[in-house]
């Protein structure tokens, strides 16, 4: 048995068997989605979306039956510099006057080691709506979170994956500008209170 396999059985263990799957909601104050591009073979620039929200519904018994939903709010982005942020909020690029959120909707999920899966979704973006695959390592999952009062579950994830921006209308400067974009996600979530 894998250790994701592993793990989700050792947490149904601890709920409540009734259940099929459990509801989870992410925490944006411990949830990161940061992303990297290559600028003119010189540097590599970063940036991040600081405001995410969503839900899971993570089926402890069939992992790859679990599904996730996940909005992201553009214009929370930050890349350290205001005038680059301004021009990448314009309609050059991500134009979120008109395009206010992405979205993320699995479509499948499949175990592929020890705490691995892959992640199959639509990603929405710039009015454009494209399949991205997200390789996603289980950090952990409890049903005791420390800083909480009383018993909550709470899961930890990490996912990669690259992109390229010109699928969704957002290759201005390429290739000078690198069209791909690697984006790395951490991620926590809250489950039921116990």
């Amino acid at each position: 048995m894998t250790r994701i396999a592993s793990a989700l059985a050792a947490a149904a263990l601890l709920l409540p068997a009734a259940a099929a799957a459990e509801p989870f909601t992410i925490d944006n104050s411990h949830t990161y989605i940061g992303f990297t591009v290559n600028h003119l073979g010189m540097s590599t620039i970063s940036g991040e979306f600081s405001e995410v929200e969503g839900t899971f519904d993570l089926d402890l018994e069939h992992p790859e039956s679990s599904h996730i939903d996940i909005t992201i709010d553009i214009a929370s982005l930050h890349t350290g510099f205001e005038g680059r942020d301004t021009h990448f909020l314009s309609a050059d690029f991500f134009d979120v006057a008109t395009y206010p959120t992405a979205t993320f909707t699995s479509t499948a999920v499949a175990v592929t080691g020890e705490d691995t899966a892959e992640v199959t979704g639509d990603l929405t973006l710039k009015g454009e709506t494209r399949p991205v695959v997200l390789e996603v390592t289980l950090n952990g999952l409890r049903d005791d979170h420390p800083m909480i009062d009383g018993t909550q579950a709470y899961a930890g994830f990490t996912a990669t994956t690259t992109l390229a921006r010109s699928d969704w209308g957002l290759g201005l400067y390429a290739p000078a500008v690198a069209d791909e974009v690697d984006v790395r996600i951490e991620m926590e979530a809250l489950g039921p209170t116990r």
